[in-house]
C-alpha cells in the first residue's frame, strides 16, 4: 500500500481522520481548500504542509522549512527544533508562525503552500517563548498571542499579547500578559487567536498533553479582560487530552475543529469535531452529560466536499528520490547523504559508524498506525567491511534489523538501542540481540507493529514466508513525538552506498 485513506462508512468519517504523529496541528480555508501544518522537531525538512477538499481525506503537498539556520541543527537535537506553529492567510500570501524554543518566534510565507517557501525571518530572538499565532486586526494592527516553555524560561500557564510591524511582522512591543491559567487553567499554552462578531477569542489548550482540556477565552478588548470557558474535554469518552488545534469554517458555514490526541508511542493523531455557536462562545464535540462541555465523536458526517488521494507512505524511490513523507534527523545535505544513481532504488551513503540515535542521516517517518507491516529490500553490493543498512523503529528504546557486511560475508543482526540522556545532544547505547549468517549481499526484511505495541522483524525467504529474527521489541515514543519507521546506513569504507528497494506497508 503506497497511502494512507481515512475510512468511511455510511457516509461517517471515523477519527482520527490522521492517525499519525501531525503534532500541534494548525489548520485554515482558503476558498475550497483546506490547510493544514504541525510541528516536527528535529525531524527534517520541517512544518509539514497538507491539503484536504473535505478535512477528511488529507495528502501531503510540502514543507514549511527545509532547514533551520543554527550550527547545532547539524546533529539532531532531539526535542528541540519547530515546535506548535501556527498558519494564516493574509493579502494574498500564506504566513507559518514557527517557534523554535531555545532560539525564538520566526515566520516564512508563500504564495503557494506547497512551497517555495521564503527563509525564516526572526520575530522576536527570545529564550521559551513557544507556539506563537498572530491575529491581523481590521484596523491593519497586528498580533500575536504566544505561550512560554518552563524548560527554558521558568514561566508557565500564561499567555502573552504581543504586537508587531504591519510590515516586518516584528515583535514592537512585548506586551502583557492576558492570562494566568495557574490556578484554574494549568498548562496554559498553544493560543489560537480568531476575531468574530467584534469579540476576540484565544484557543488554548490546557490541563496538559495527556490528559488535558480545551479551553477558550474571549474579550471586547484585543488586550482584555479575558473570560474563559472549557468547551471540549474527555468525558466519558475514550479520546484522552482532546485540545490544541484549529477552528475552520467550511464554505458552506459549518463549523470544525481540528485537535490532537496524545496516542503515546504513536504520537499526537488528529482528529475532526463537530462544533457550533451558542451566545458567542464556541461548542466543540457533543453533548453527553448535561454539564454543558461537549464531548469527542468517534464519527461524524462528513463535511462535504471532495474525497482526496490520502498520505503517502508507502515508497518505490523513484528516481532515487525519497517521497514527501520522509524526514532526516537533522539539517538535510542530500548532495552528501543521497547518491544519485538511475533507477527507482535508494542509494543511500553510509554515515558514521555510532549509535542510530546521534547519526544525523537516519531517514525516517511517521508510524502510518497502530497495526501493520512494512517490508524493503535492502543490499550491500560493492560496500567494504563494516557497511550497515537497515530498518528500524526509531524511539528512546529503539530496535532495528540490519544487513551488515564482515570480513567473512553478510549477516543479519538484530539491535536494540536504549537513550542513555535525554538530554537534546544525549546518546544511546546498542547492543546485538540476534545474529544469522546469510549467502547473499541483498535481503528482504519485514517488520510487523501490533497494537500491543511491539515490533517483530523477520527475513523474508524465497517463497514469501517470514523468518523470524530474536524476539519482539517493545515500540517507544521519542522526544516529544511517536516512534518512527526508519531506514539508514552506516559503517563501512568512505564512500559506500547502500541501496535500498521498494518500501511496502500494509494494513
Amino acid at each position: 500500500m503506497d497511502r494512507y485513506v481515512t475510512d468511511i462508512k455510511n457516509g461517517c468519517y471515523q477519527n482520527p481522520v490522521l492517525p499519525m504523529d501531525f503534532s500541534d496541528p494548525d489548520a485554515i480555508r482558503v476558498g475550497e481548500d483546506y490547510y493544514l501544518i504541525s510541528s516536527s522537531f528535529t525531524y527534517l525538512p520541517g512544518v509539514p504542509v497538507l491539503h484536504s477538499k473535505d478535512l477528511v481525506h488529507w495528502e501531503r503537498i510540502g514543507n514549511c522549512v527545509e532547514r533551520l539556520p543554527f550550527d547545532r541543527y547539524a546533529q539532531p537535537a532531539h526535542g528541540c527544533g519547530t515546535w506548535a506553529p501556527a498558519l494564516r492567510y493574509h493579502a494574498g500570501r500564506f504566513y507559518a508562525f514557527i517557534p523554535l524554543p531555545d532560539e525564538g518566534i520566526f515566520y516564512t510565507e508563500a504564495t503557494d503552500p506547497a512551497g517555495p517557501w521564503s527563509a525564516l525571518h526572526c520575530v522576536k530572538s527570545a529564550s521559551g517563548w513557544i507556539d506563537p499565532c498572530p491575529l491581523w486586526d481590521d484596523d491593519g494592527s497586528v498580533y500575536m498571542a504566544h505561550a512560554f516553555a518552563k524548560s527554558r524560561c521558568g514561566i508557565k500557564h500564561k499567555i502573552q499579547l504581543s504586537r508587531l510591524d504591519p510590515e516586518t511582522l516584528e515583535v514592537v512591543e512585548d506586551g502583557p500578559i492576558v492570562f494566568d491559567g495557574t490556578l484554574s487553567q494549568p498548562t496554559a499554552e498553544g493560543p489560537k487567536m480568531y476575531k468574530r462578531n467584534g469579540w476576540y477569542y484565544i484557543f488554548i489548550p490546557a490541563g496538559g498533553v495527556e490528559y488535558g482540556w480545551q479551553t477558550v477565552l474571549r474579550a471586547r478588548n484585543v488586550y482584555g479582560p479575558y473570560e474563559e470557558k472549557i468547551v471540549m474535554h474527555q468525558g466519558a469518552s475514550s479520546i484522552n487530552g482532546p485540545h490544541q488545534g484549529a477552528w475552520v469554517t467550511a464554505p458552506d458555514g459549518s463549523d470544525w475543529f481540528l485537535h490532537f490526541q496524545d496516542r503515546f508511542e504513536l504520537g499526537r493523531v488528529v482528529h475532526l469535531q463537530p462544533m457550533c455557536w451558542h451566545n458567542d462562545w464556541p461548542f466543540i464535540g457533543l453533548e453527553q452529560n448535561g454539564d454543558g462541555i461537549g464531548e469527542p465523536v468517534t464519527e461524524w458526517d462528513c463535511p462535504k466536499g471532495e474525497a482526496g488521494p490520502g498520505l503517502q507512505i508507502g515508497d518505490s524511490f523513484t528516481n532515487g528520490k525519497p517521497g514527501l513523507q520522509w524526514q532526516w534527523q537533522a539539517n538535510p545535505q542530500p548532495e552528501a547523504w543521497l547518491r544519485p544513481v538511475a533507477g527507482d532504488a535508494l542509494h543511500l551513503v553510509c554515515g558514521a559508524s555510532g549509535s542510530l540515535w546521534r547519526q544525523p542521516n537516519v531517514l525516517s517517518q511517521m508510524l502510518p498506525a497502530a497495526d501493520f507491516t512494512a517490508n524493503v529490500t535492502l543490499a550491500l553490493a560493492g560496500c567494504g567491511a563494516g557497511a550497515k543498512v537497515g530498518l528500524s523503529v526509531m524511539g528512546q528504546k529503539y530496535s532495528a534489523i540490519e544487513l551488515c557486511r564482515t570480513a567473512q560475508g553478510c549477516t543479519v543482526q538484530l539491535v536494540q538501542g536504549m537513550v542513555k540522556d535525554l538530554a537534546s545532544t544525549g546518546d544511546a547505547e546498542e547492543t546485538i540481540l540476534a545474529e544469522k549468517m546469510v549467502d547473499t549481499d541483498e535481503i528482504t526484511v519485514t517488520m510487523k507493529i501490533t497494537a500491543a505495541k511491539q515490533v517483530q522483524y523477520a527475513l523474508l525467504a524465497a517463497d514469501g514466508t517470514a523468518v523470524p529474527l530474536g524476539g519482539a521489541q517493545p515500540v517507544a515514543k521519542a522526544t516529544w513525538t511517536g516512534a518512527r519507521l526508519a531506514l539508514y546506513a552506516r559503517g563501512g569504507t568512505k564512500g559506500d552506498a547502500a541501496c535500498i528497494k521498494q518500501l511496502n506497508i500494509t494494513f
